[in-house]
């Protein structure tokens, strides 16, 4: 099981980090030794004092697949969550400004919170669903996936262009404009439309 993280999908977020827009999507993993366990807190780990929350929409995989076309990649998931790809921006801009590689900053323990999984028959249009992130009841950041740069079925299929696919792997989508610091004891919550999927506290 691997967890496939896409960077720079939202114009919004992509200019409050002064990034420039990518051609094609910014693509990173995670192991799984990265997912938060269910009910348990987030730690700010020690090599960090600038934690960010980046809420996302997640799809999980139902099938092998590889060199999957567009037209076909909606029949590679039946469910959708919410979660939040933690990382510590400190550590990642140094690595940036050095030209290497993100993992210490985004692929530590607990960095990725996975919420519940619900079915993707409960929308109308996979293109079109709402999402928010609440801290401490405070609505932080909002998105809708019709912003995103690279819709799901887009994703997929230049994913697996460069990783088979396989049940259970986790694609995260990318993270709209509001991301920002984490500090003991806040309280994080997610939702898509109405529907809370996860909630957790930062210790």
């Amino acid at each position: 099981m691997k967890l496939i993280c896409i960077g720079r999908n939202y114009t919004e977020h992509i200019k409050e980090l002064e990034n420039e827009k990518p051609v094609n999507p910014v693509v990173f993993l995670k192991p799984d030794t990265s997912i938060l366990l269910k009910k348990q807190p987030f730690f700010i780990p020690d090599f960090s004092n600038d934690v960010h929350h980046e809420v996302e929409i997640l799809i999980k995989i139902n099938r092998i697949g590889k060199h999957i076309d567009k037209k076909f990649a909606h029949k590679y998931y039946d469910e959708i969550s919410l979660g939040i790809d933690f990382t510590a921006r400190d550590l990642q801009n140094e690595l940036k400004a050095k030209g290497l590689p993100w993992e210490k900053a985004k692929a530590f323990d607990g960095a990725a919170v996975i919420g519940k999984w619900i079915s993707k028959t409960n929308f109308k249009n996979i293109d079109d669903i709402n999402f928010s992130l609440y801290k401490n009841e405070t609505s932080v950041q909002q998105g809708n996936t019709n912003l995103m740069l690279w819709k799901i079925d887009e994703l997929i299929e230049y994913v697996s262009k460069y990783f088979t696919l396989k049940i259970g792997d986790i694609i995260f989508t990318g993270t709209p404009a509001g991301v920002g610091k984490v500090v003991a004891n806040d309280k994080l919550k997610g939702y898509i439309e109405n529907q809370e999927l996860f909630s957790i506290i930062v210790k």
